[in-house]
């Protein structure tokens, strides 16, 4: 059977504009193998990649959900880095994205339950004292959604706001981040092996990262678009939606699963990075919030207490 004449000229013009020889890549095909589901998906590689640290069961439980947790975070920072780097932005196309990292949320959230139900308290506090001084903490892409979601100033550490804004540097800025907060002696300047070790292997990267997103963030990129486009019901619902699904019920689906195993007989056990996680995941302290000006003066005031 023949070629189709029009698939042929849509790959040479494919090709030619790489300045590539269609008849090379073609005769190419003559030794290709055909893809298969394991070899594309890269099967092997990926059960390959859980190695315990000790001999209980319930930790496999504890390593393969958060590398699922991992893969979701690169899903949604793939979605909102598409709205980044679109320069005209449609209505539709925005909540679209916005409602597709929502959806990867409540998955999220609903996930929890595997952890709160699918480990052995028992268990978990044994195997947790191999991972110190680690933590979920430390997960780099959880940062790079929250600086990617809103703009800089909304996630610095409450008591430091209003000493910071656009003209703050950003060396000064990242050392007044939130999150700063579960590792770092304010008065002292003291920062712990958590926090420092995370800093020597990201920081550079998290600056560059927030130089990009500074101006490219979700928050920025939707008070940019047209007024009318900004009233648009469906756009301000999916903005309201994500802010609050990743700030209450995704933190607060965290902070009860931790609060199940490390809350035991009225005792707050310590985090295995050193943190005070209470006040750190908990949203009525830091009341992280990513497009304030999308909620009333009752609803940011309440922020977190009610749940």
């Amino acid at each position: 059977m023949e070629l189709d004449k029009e698939l042929t000229s849509q790959l040479k013009e494919k090709f030619d504009a790489i300045g590539q020889d269609l008849d090379v890549h073609l005769k190419g095909l003559l030794y290709s193998k055909p893809i298969n589901y394991w070899d594309y998906v890269q099967t092997d590689a990926l059960l390959d990649l859980q190695t315990q640290r000790t001999v209980l069961p319930d930790e496999m439980v504890f390593i393969m959900y958060h590398q699922i947790n991992e893969l979701l975070f690169k899903m949604i920072l793939w979605e909102i880095d598409q709205v980044a780097n679109t320069v005209h932005i449609e209505p539709e196309f925005f909540s679209t994205k916005l409602m597709r990292v929502s959806r990867y949320f409540d998955m999220l959230t609903s996930s929890f339950e595997i952890m709160r139900e699918g480990m052995e308290v028992e268990q978990y506090n044994k195997f947790r004292n191999t991972l110190t001084p680690a933590s979920g903490f430390q997960s780099a892409q959880y940062r790079k959604i929250e600086l990617a979601s809103t703009e800089l100033i909304n996630l610095i550490d409450n008591r430091f706001r209003e000493t910071i804004d656009r003209n703050t540097s950003f060396e000064h800025a990242f050392n007044h981040l939130y999150w700063q907060a579960a590792g770092k002696d304010y008065k002292t300047g003291k920062k712990s092996y958590l926090l420092t070790v995370f800093e020597e292997r990201y920081k550079d990267e998290f600056i560059r990262f927030a130089k990009f997103y500074n101006t490219n963030n979700l928050w920025t990129k939707f008070k940019e678009l047209p007024q009318d486009v900004r009233e648009n019901k469906d756009l301000v619902k999916a903005m309201r939606h994500y802010d609050y699904t990743v700030n209450i019920k995704w933190v607060m689906a965290h902070y009860n699963t931790a609060n199940h195993y490390l809350n035991i007989g009225g005792k707050t056990a310590e985090a295995t990075g050193g943190s005070e996680w209470v006040k750190y995941m908990h949203p009525k302290y830091q009341r992280r919030i990513f497009f304030p000006e999308l909620w009333t003066k009752q609803e940011l005031e309440d922020w977190g207490k009610n749940v």
